[in-house]
């Protein structure tokens, strides 16, 4: 086949946790958490600044463990706030230490919390500089907690069980990796629909990003069924593709930043990729997970601390079991996106299985 799986360093190399700092050819961390491995490479690289907020978001983390929903808001964004701050030092991205989002009063009544309840993103802080630091091309800066829910795909599938009528717009996606056609040296993202989003219905939701693949590689012996191949829109050049050269590395680099708009993970024993396809419903934002959790872990912080029975009321509401998933979900989450952005590693809990 002229079709080949690229490799770095004897490594397949496949779609990376980390968006804009990826090391492809990086052995997976596995921790039960990441908070050490990133506060040693801190110290290794004498990031004082990055490594003192590091350092402060595993401290509010701590204790926010074991508090009731109405509390843990207020400790869990002074956690991911200094996370990020962490993030942007060690990246060298200057920043403005204000939050850079504030309420939005969106105006809309009734028993629908999440649609009642906003963020404003302002030009200048944390956020923005954030938003900034993933290139984030979303134009609108004012966003309703249920939109903000609606694009995290860790909680999706609550989202879709909380609002039964919405169509589902993360698409699980099995044996993904980046290709090499060996007859037009060209290298491309490939993917398969998982088997039980095999319709053509599905393909035609696919973002522009991504396209049905014409011409597929043989499938492994070990690729478990599944659903039609899809690949990226766009390509990169490709020499060597088992020994690709640094230009190829920063080509198939910046291809993946690009797809990384499209393409989201959920973090676990093993990664867990989507793509996000076109459906109704919410606006579908060009923003990337930490900065969406980041916005809205503010907003109910903010409740938490002025307003904390409106929060209580909202945790009893109809909408009470997607706040919880997202209050309960989005810590891990939140920490191992950052962890991959500062490390260019890819972190995995541990999954004892017997030796073979």
């Amino acid at each position: 086949m002229a079709i080949v799986t690229m490799k770095l360093r004897g490594r397949t190399i496949r779609p990376h946790k980390a968006s804009i700092h990826p090391t492809f050819a990086s052995r997976t961390v596995l921790t039960n958490e990441p908070w050490q491995f990133v506060t040693l490479a801190l110290k290794r690289q004498r990031q004082r600044a990055a490594l003192f907020f590091w350092e402060q978001a595993r401290t509010f983390h701590i204790a926010a463990e074991g508090l009731p929903l109405e509390s843990a808001p207020l400790l869990l964004y002074y956690s991911f706030m200094n996370a990020a701050k962490a993030l942007l030092s060690a990246r060298g991205v200057a920043f403005d230490n204000r939050h850079g989002v504030t309420e939005w009063k969106t105006g809309i009544t009734g028993r629908d919390s999440l649609k009642t309840v906003g963020v404003e993103i302002k030009n200048a802080g944390i956020l923005p500089a954030l938003s900034g630091y993933y290139q984030e091309t979303e134009s609108h800066r004012k966003h309703t907690l249920q939109e903000l829910f609606f694009n995290m795909p860790f909680i999706h599938r609550t989202y879709c069980l909380t609002y039964k009528t919405q169509t589902e717009m993360f698409v699980p996606l099995v044996n993904c990796r980046f290709l090499c056609d060996r007859d037009t040296d060209r290298a491309y993202f490939g993917a398969k629909l998982s088997r039980d989003y095999s319709s053509l219905r599905i393909v035609k939701r696919l973002p522009p990003s991504l396209i049905a693949d014409g011409k597929p590689p043989a499938p492994e012996p070990s690729e478990p069924p599944s659903g039609p191949p899809i690949r990226s829109a766009t390509d990169a050049a490709c020499t060597r593709p088992f020994r690709p050269s640094q230009a190829t590395t920063d080509a198939i680099t910046s291809l993946h930043q690009q797809l990384r708009t499209d393409l989201f993970y959920i973090n676990g024993t093993q990664t867990l990729w989507y793509a996000k396809t076109k459906v109704a419903g919410p606006r579908r934002l060009a923003r990337q997970c930490p900065t969406l959790a980041l916005a809205a872990m503010h907003r109910l912080s903010e409740l938490s601390r002025y307003q904390p029975m409106a929060l209580a009321a909202y945790l009893s509401g109809p909408q009470n079991w997607l706040l919880s998933e997202f209050i309960t979900m989005s810590p891990a989450q939140f920490i191992d996106e950052v962890a991959s952005e500062i490390t260019g590693h890819e972190f995995l809990v541990p999954n004892v299985r017997a030796a073979t």
